[in-house]
């Protein structure tokens, strides 16, 4: 018996051992591409079995959730720890002036431009007009609920307010809220605050914040041990309850959203870190790779930070003071892809519910996406409260957000790729023009010290 079970679990152990073999990032794709399979295969064979659901609610999803918490639960800590010292390491206020005004600065250009892009794509492919009334109202009908919840929950307020509670009450209620733009400012100060105590009572608390730093990033590592497995969960989780359905139904809407990120990512960055940061972008998305998986995997700018940082300062070369400074900052200020999708949104359902938009009012279209991208929260549908607000200033009913609500989840995974990686080529441009770094500090491919040239 004990020989039969040995040749049985032969094969088993060969994958396994095999499965360990692969480099990390490589199991992640590969837990995605599974997942996605094995969910539409569920989808489309066996949608109503009770095994699917039972998988997806006690196995798939709960390893997700383990997995995107573990990320979301270092972000706190993590954004204090690298702002503080990001900014005490830069010492001069001055310079600390001038580099953050030159980062927000490239933040507001790439979220104008990628919000611009998708105005443009949207008039010119008219998505809206093509959509049946009757899968319109089948749509709303559907989702109509869950849009009344969401202005229920006060999300859809945005003001002068929005930027006075940016200064907390209370730094550790604010952590506990997951408030990142009242922590970054925080932590902002506090940094700021340590360049002026003398140095030999700053440095003791310094080394703490670094100690504390060091050990989240350890926490990460755990974390990423669980990536193939949590992404599987989490993508099996959608595509095994919503298939592709939706996409089909809403099709030229998709093709709208997901053509103008790829063209933006792949045109709109490559082209900035090329001109910006003097790197080759092939180079740039090869060593971008992990982020722009787990981007897409947790679809959270958030908890996709602790990765970004990592591949930021072991993978591109990039100084801990730019990349603990600038990649928290746009981790809640620079979504790109936010921006776009607001912006092709606000558009299709206004060509749903025959709202015509002049150009002045498409200005504002684009105006309010690059406001509401800064205040959108960096989590699975941040954005769509705020997305409900741009709809009522143009005269769209808000609740209409419930005609994209099926498939907001597939696009918030790939619209979160270029808020993370937009975040990066800013870190790279910074680096360059404050940091003295160089593209030929980028590490190599092979396990080795000697740097590559960029191309």
């Amino acid at each position: 018996m004990t020989r039969l079970i040995k040749v049985i679990f032969a094969p088993v152990r060969l994958i396994w051992a095999a499965w360990r073999r692969l480099a990390l990032h490589t199991q992640i794709l590969a837990g995605l591409f599974l997942g996605a399979a094995a969910g539409v295969a569920a989808n489309a064979f066996a949608a109503d079995a009770t095994w699917v659901r039972w998988f997806g609610d006690n196995v798939a999803n709960p390893v997700g959730q383990i997995f995107l918490r573990m990320l979301l639960m270092t972000v706190v800590p993590l954004v204090f720890a690298s702002i503080t010292l990001g900014v005490a390491g830069l010492g001069d206020l001055r310079k600390v002036g001038r580099v953050g005004g030159k980062t927000l600065l490239y933040f507001l250009f790439c979220t104008t431009l990628s919000a611009t892009l998708g105005i443009f794509l949207v008039n010119l492919v008219d998505p809206g007009q093509g959509l049946d009334p009757a899968i319109r109202q089948q749509l709303f009908d559907t989702y109509r609920g869950q849009a009344q919840g969401l202005q229920a929950a006060g999300g859809t307020q945005f003001g002068i307010n929005t930027f006075v509670n940016i200064v907390p009450r209370n730094p550790i209620q604010a952590a506990a809220s997951l408030d990142l733009l009242a922590v970054l400012f925080f932590a902002l100060v506090f940094g700021a605050a340590l360049t002026l105590v003398p140095d030999t009572k700053a440095r003791p608390l310094l080394a703490v914040i670094e100690g504390l730093g060091e050990a989240i990033v350890k926490i990460i590592d755990f974390a990423m041990k669980l990536a193939p497995y949590g992404v599987f969960g989490l993508i099996f989780v959608v595509t095994s309850r919503f298939g592709w359905t939706l996409l089909s139904t809403l099709g030229a809407y998709v093709a709208v959203v997901l053509v103008g990120l790829f063209l933006y990512a792949s045109i709109g960055l490559s082209a900035l870190v090329r001109i910006f940061g003097g790197l080759n972008p092939l180079v740039f998305w090869r060593k971008a790779r992990v982020s722009a998986i787990t981007a897409f995997s947790t679809s959270s700018s958030s908890a996709t930070l602790p990765t970004n940082i990592k591949v930021a300062e072991q993978e591109l070369g990039i100084p801990p003071t730019v990349a603990g400074f600038v990649l928290p900052l746009g981790a809640t200020m620079n979504m790109n892809g936010t921006s776009l999708y607001e912006g092709v949104t606000v558009l299709f359902l206004a060509q749903v519910f025959g709202v015509d938009l002049a150009l002045g009012q498409q200005v504002i279209v684009v105006l309010l996406s690059v406001i509401m991208a800064v205040g959108a929260a960096g989590v699975p549908g941040g954005s769509l409260p705020l997305i409900m607000v741009v709809l009522g200033t143009v005269g769209v009913p808000p609740e209409g957000i419930a005609v994209i609500l099926g498939v907001d989840r597939i696009l918030d995974m790939c619209r979160t790729i270029p808020n993370v990686t937009g975040d990066l080529t800013a870190a790279v441009f910074i680096a360059r023009t404050e940091a003295g770094w160089k593209p030929t500090m980028v590490r190599a491919e092979r396990r080795d010290p000697q740097p590559v040239a960029a191309a």
